[in-house]
């Protein structure tokens, strides 16, 4: 029995596309969809087979019955779907019968003889795992032309801003890799092994446990910035959060074997980012330019230097204010497949938009940090985010240190994160330095979902805007415990 045979009673219901989709002009409509029609009777014979493995794997593998090219295949698929929900086992040649005859298929698929006929359809089910994949990806290639022809409509009916369907599109395209790239259920077996894989690598040193800041100390509690994670770092405002990320890019980018980064901000140009980067680089004060006084052949070498250095940097700037996270999902996902990013860095949370929809912004920012944590899944590799803390930290002393529930305008951003890093110092420190000179700042890690919190001892030189990590000694441990606990 083959689709499209003599057999009037088992004939093509047309193109497998997924149900409900709205059919689109297509400029390749005369063409059939890749499809293959031996290997999906072939996959619905061993279901019938072997229900126990057979029908679990089918289930597990393509999930849902667009996965098959063929009308009648796709009913017969549906059919076992919903006996399998109703019971794992005792589905036959019978049961199948009964079911679509419920549903008033039996006829249109070909009757109980057709049933029949595809149970016996092959000598065996040892590639039946080969046949899913090769479904999955046939099911994969006719979403992708579905995705755009409709692209292709909407372009033409477009009755919203181009960008916003230009987004739309983008989403459309990566949802189609999203969902051939899903992973299934992963037995704890298969997964410890990876999980011992890993941890071997890190240990021969051919694999990094997470990607290094730079800051040694910060690096010992943390791991560094593992895949997966949200990586928070708050401060009050003029404390140094864009410096302190711009210094961790800087690390990051121009080590002998870089990372590549993409730094998305919301409150500084492209150009105030490259000229910061240049500045800390050469080790000369932004205040020269501006004052009149460079004037010495040395520091413009010093400057062409930094620019050879950092102009082959494996970083890319997004300077767009008042970026939603729909814009943030579809740049990134999008800079991940062209450009394989490993770190994605966001200046600041509190700049950015929700959807729109949310009645608070209370909940429009718990929005945002939900959608920050679901990228950094998704994508796979740490997201760095800043973040303002509240006033509240400001009514104490200036020694007074930060605490999660500083963190302004949303506990979800806690709760989403894995790790929180809070930036303090004396702001009146910096005032009226002489050039060269350092004031003392911490880093203070309140939370790490995977390891251990505590203190990190830098020197800040506002000059270059750089932050140097010192080491942190017992006396130092005791003042801010002493500190902590008079709070």
């Amino acid at each position: 029995m083959s689709e499209g045979s003599s057999n009037p009673r088992y004939q093509t219901g047309g193109e497998g596309r997924a149900e409900g989709r709205p059919r689109a002009a297509s400029p390749v409509a005369e063409r059939p969809s890749p499809h293959n029609l031996e290997i999906e009777r072939a996959v619905l014979s061993a279901m019938l087979r072997d229900p126990a493995y057979c029908g679990s794997k089918a289930v597990e593998l393509l999930g849902a019955p667009g996965a098959f090219y063929s009308q009648v295949h796709r009913e017969i698929f549906a059919a076992y779907m919903r006996l399998y929900q109703a019971s794992d086992s005792g589905i036959d040649v019978l049961s199948l019968q009964a079911e679509l005859q419920k549903a008033g298929k039996l006829e249109s698929c070909g009757g109980l003889p057709a049933l029949a006929e595809l149970e016996n359809a092959i000598a065996s089910t040892y590639n039946f795992d080969r046949w899913c994949l090769m479904l999955r990806d046939l099911a994969t290639l006719r979403n992708m032309i579905n995705v755009c022809s409709d692209s292709i409509r909407k372009c033409y009916e477009a009755e919203k801003d181009a960008a916003d369907l230009v987004n739309e599109i983008e989403n459309d395209i990566y949802k189609v890799r999203g969902d051939a790239d899903s992973t299934s259920i992963v037995p704890l077996k298969d997964s410890v092994w990876k999980a011992f894989k890993h941890i071997e690598r890190i240990i021969n040193k051919q694999e990094e446990p997470g990607i290094s800041t730079g800051f040694p100390d910060l690096d010992n509690m943390t791991g560094g910035m593992k895949r997966g994670e949200m990586f928070v770092v708050a401060a009050r405002p003029s404390i140094g959060k864009t410096a302190l990320a711009l210094n961790i890019i800087r690390n990051i980018v121009m080590k002998s074997n870089p990372k590549t980064a993409v730094l998305f901000s919301l409150e500084m140009t492209d150009e105030q980012i490259s000229t910061r980067l240049i500045c800390t680089e050469a080790d000369i004060s932004e205040r020269q330019f501006r004052d009149g006084n460079f004037r010495n052949q040395k520091d413009m070498l010093r400057l062409s230097h930094a620019v050879n250095n950092l102009r082959n940097a494996p970083l890319f700037i997004d300077p767009t204010g008042g970026l939603t996270i729909a814009e943030l999902r579809a740049k990134a996902r999008r800079m991940k497949i062209q450009h394989q990013i490993d770190l994605i860095v966001i200046d600041y949370l509190q700049l950015m938009q929700g959807s729109g929809h949310e009645e608070s912004r209370q909940r429009e920012v718990s929005e945002i940090s939900s959608g920050i944590k679901s990228l950094a899944k998704e994508l796979q590799i740490p997201v760095m985010v800043l973040a303002q803390l509240n006033r509240e930290v400001e009514k104490g002393t200036a020694s007074t240190l930060p605490k999660l529930s500083h963190l302004r305008e949303s506990g979800s951003i806690e709760q989403d994160a894995d790790v929180v890093v809070f930036l303090h110092r004396d702001r009146d420190q910096a005032k009226n330095l002489p050039p060269g000179a350092s004031v003392e700042a911490k880093l203070i890690v309140e939370k790490n979902r995977n390891g251990e919190t505590g203190y990190v001892n830098l020197e800040f030189y506002p000059s270059r805007m750089e932050f140097v990590n010192v080491r942190y000694t017992a006396n130092d441990r005791a003042e801010v415990e002493k500190d902590k606990k008079n709070q």
